[in-house]
């Protein structure tokens, strides 16, 4: 059998829109609609293979709904201007991928999407309609198949997956629609009539006209039968509206959508749009007119002098110097390397040049530079840089290539105030990552599997607690099997529902602990599976046979200059709770001979906000070593300093850090437990306090709007597209960006300073102690016994002294033999 797949690409397009943070290109062509846009249709294109493509779109032009109904979907805002750019592309971009792009004026492409379905039914044809609208569910037939895009994975309906969730046909799906109407495209329904009624409603009699023929209204009640009586008109009305059309002039035949993917166009788009790494997926590598191919010289025999750019191959280093290429080990480009090299990922080549002895000296990485210019994209393939900012394609001389881009780069960054941050932390930066990497953190694996062991005993105490308090067993771990133990057979409150059935997240279920001991059994049943799955034997098999980690740092990883890790991630091992911060116990020093020293800043991010604003309150409580959330609760909340209880501090320390992310007075209700209203007197009586740090978020967001980004002590550039969008969500996400970013980028410049500064003193002091791990603010030192002092003491001093602030910065050292003991 044939497939057809036909697109909703209007759908599909606003779905990729809110779902992808915003992307642009070089010259500001916002793009990460139609960026997502193309992997939604490659996903499908490779997963089903179609014979036939097409991809269906609205016109503006009003549709004969509008006509039949003036309020059809008038609560629909226009689209947003940064989509509505990226609407045209979209439409070249399926073009070139070999869809044929319809549109039929006086129709929704909806109707596009029924008619042609219907027109493959019985002909040997199995349509496959992707989407993002449920609507479209009522197309299903035993040749029509709905792809329902899902955020985690989509869902694939036939007409026996259609009946299993809501116990009717699919042609059945439109008559419940024109009883629950639909606030989304302002179709009326009938008033007083949700979603589980008219499901009942047409179960029990198939149809409107079943439904209005039955004396009884399908059973309804009393106040059920008023309103099916007195919405009978509006119920017909909004059938004829939410019902899809088969017979669309659409003006092809199935004949004219078999066609193939157009390779020039499509290189041309992805070139525009600076969408490298597609170019090698759909393979289109080869250059173009609209972007030559980058000539890479052969490697020769000869050999290399001066300033050289360096790439690693297999054992060997490649090096180039604008007119030789040679290939050696790094033995033989020994003193090529360690006196100063152009390269692309710094730490990757340090690292692999460890074992050697070489210590190579960057002296540009192309890799971070990008990074520094465009802060918070996925990646830096150096053919991306390569289109960016040569208009040149290529494949390989990743050393030619670097050697090309640097002054390009270098002048950019010279342009935006960012060489310095480029050369005094981010290169300096990159040996101290590849030595931790290197060196990693010892894990007890036997300690840590019996304390896994001891954790599935919990977990299996607190399900068998769950199963008699609920009466019976269940999957706890099913949302949906969950809420009806909760919400149908026990009877507790209702407080959320989604769309396919009761909220049982934290956030819900938090609420409902009080008074009902079942709901915190299942909070700490959560906790500790997550604990055994996340960690346990996954910890295990990172261990290299020295029993010890070595994570991955990434350093082009965050939008605010953050540090982020991977296999594993350490910043996600556990702070809180007695059970998670019981598994940094199993993090210890490499033997009995060896300690770990654990530093972190005290309130690094509040201590920077008091040194930014300037403001003199705040300034004072920290120079005169005063605690700054028992200050702050004695200013807010009007009470003597030696008067404020641990919940007065608990909720002025809630405020302190909230106030720099722009938290607003509903979201600090729910976190201190208190109304709105009086969550709100709490941050004006903050910001009428602090009036210098008030003053400093308004203008940080005044000067992020007029500029597009803000920018760290340090002068790191952080853009803020967000700001510019028409969509409120959007804008004020952006204002809570750009009142966070100077202080969250600030506070990381200030620790990889820090870090250098560690590691380069204890070099210079000749004692052995390394630099193992760094997690936010919080660095650990592995060292001798016999230098341990020395090492602390170095420790605290190169990071209380890293940066020069009027507002102290502090860090506490802590030793042990593990991690838990060290943090303590």
């Amino acid at each position: 059998m044939k497939k057809l797949l036909i697109v909703d690409g209007n759908s599909i397009l606003n779905r990729t829109f809110y779902g992808i943070r915003p992307l642009s290109t070089k010259d500001g062509i916002p793009t990460n609609a139609v960026y997502g846009f193309i992997n939604i249709l490659k996903k499908h294109l490779d997963a089903l293979v179609p014979d036939m493509l097409v991809c269906a779109f609205d016109l503006k032009a009003p549709t004969f709904r509008h006509k039949m109904f003036d309020g059809y979907k008038a609560n629909r805002k226009g689209m947003p201007d940064e989509l509505a750019a990226q609407l045209p592309y979209a439409k070249e971009v399926a073009d070139a991928m070999g869809f044929r792009v319809v549109t039929c004026e006086g129709w929704e492409a909806d109707d596009i999407l029924g008619t042609l379905a219907s027109m493959g039914d019985g002909e040997g044809i199995h349509s496959y309609i992707l989407t993002g609208d449920r609507d479209s569910l009522q197309l299903i037939t035993e040749d029509t198949s709905v792809i329902l895009v899902k955020t985690k994975e989509d869902i694939v309906y036939t007409p026996e997956r259609f009946f299993e969730e809501y116990g009717i046909t699919p042609e059945q799906f439109v008559h419940v629609k024109a009883l629950m109407g639909d606030t989304s495209d302002n179709i009326p329904g009938v008033a007083g009539i949700g979603e589980k009624t008219a499901l009942k409603l047409i179960i029990n009699t198939g149809s409107l006209d079943g439904l209005y023929a039955d004396e009884s209204l399908g059973g309804a009640g009393k106040s059920a039968k008023e309103k099916l009586l007195a919405g009978k008109d509006s119920a017909y009305l909004s059938y004829d509206l939410a019902k899809i059309s088969r017979e669309a002039p659409v003006g092809i035949e199935l004949s004219q959508l078999a066609s193939a993917q157009k390779d020039e166009a499509l290189r041309e788009l992805f070139i525009k749009l600076e969408f490298s790494a597609f170019l090698s997926r759909f393979n289109l590598s080869e250059a173009t007119e609209s972007a030559p191919a980058f000539t890479i010289p052969e490697i020769g025999e000869g050999s290399v002098e001066g300033l050289c750019a360096v790439a690693l191959e297999g054992e060997n280093i490649i090096a180039y110097d604008g007119k030789n290429r040679i290939s050696a080990s790094p033995e033989a480009l020994r003193g090529t390397l360690e006196s100063g090299v152009i390269c692309h990922d710094y730490k990757k080549l340090y690292r692999a040049l460890i074992p050697y002895g070489i210590e190579p000296v960057c002296v540009f990485d192309t890799m971070t530079a990008a990074y520094l210019l465009s802060p918070g994209e996925s990646s830096y393939p150096i053919s991306k840089l390569a289109l960016r900012y040569l208009g040149v394609s290529c494949e390989g001389g990743e050393d030619a290539v670097a050697f090309a881009l640097r002054p390009v780069l270098e002048k950019e960054l010279e342009e935006q105030g960012m060489t310095d941050v480029l050369k005094n932390i981010e290169i300096p930066l990159s040996p101290v990552l590849a030595e931790m990497e290197y060196e990693g953190f010892t894990l007890d694996c036997e300690g840590l599997r019996a304390y896994i062991r001891d954790l599935m005993r919990v977990q299996d105490e607190l399900a068998a607690r769950v199963y008699m308090a609920a009466g019976r067993e269940f999957n706890i771990n099913s949302p949906k099997q969950l809420g009806e133990v909760l919400f149908e057979e026990m009877g507790l409150p209702v407080l959320k529902k989604t769309k396919t059935g009761y909220s049982t997240d934290a956030e819900t279920l938090s609420k409902l602990r009080a008074g009902n001991p079942i709901v915190e059994d299942i909070l700490d049943y959560r906790h500790v599976a997550k604990l055994v799955g996340t960690y346990g034997e996954n910890l295990i098999a990172l261990c290299d046979d020295k029993s010890k980690i070595h994570t991955s740092f990434n350093q082009t990883g965050t939008a605010t200059g953050r540090l982020s890790s991977v296999d594993p991630n350490m910043q996600n091992i556990p702070v809180k709770g007695e059970m998670g911060r019981e598994l940094r116990r199993y993090f210890r020093a490499k033997s009995e001979d060896y300690v770990l020293l654990d530093a972190d800043y005290s309130q690094i991010e509040l201590r920077l906000l008091a040194e930014i604003s300037g403001d003199e309150v705040m300034c004072a409580a920290f120079k005169d070593g005063v605690d700054i959330h028992s200050s702050t609760a004695s200013k807010v909340f009007g009470v003597a300093l030696d008067m404020v209880t641990p919940q007065l501090r608990s909720r002025a320390k809630a405020v302190n850090f909230g106030i720099v992310y722009g938290i607003g007075d509903y979201s600090l209700s729910q976190d201190i437990g208190v109304s709105r209203k009086a969550a709100r007197e709490y941050i004006d009586s903050y910001l009428a306090t602090y009036t210098g740090v008030d003053n400093y978020l308004k203008t940080t967001v005044s000067d992020a709007k007029e500029k597009g980004y803000t920018v760290t002590p340090s002068g790191r550039r952080r853009p803020i597209p967000e700001l510019a969008a028409k969509n409120k969500n959007l804008q004020a996400f952006g204002e809570r960006v750009a009142m966070n970013s100077p202080i969250q980028g600030g506070a990381a410049d200030i620790i990889k300073i820090a870090m250098i500064n560690v590691r380069d003193a204890l070099r210079k002091a000749g004692i052995d102690a390394k630099l193992i791990l760094q997690v936010h603010d919080e660095l650990i030192i592995e060292a001798h016994r016999d230098c341990a002092d020395a090492a602390a003491e170095i420790l605290q001093r190169e990071m209380e002294n890293a940066v020069k602030t009027g507002v102290p910065l502090t860090a506490d050292v802590g030793r042990g033999e593990n991690w838990l003991e060290a943090k303590n």
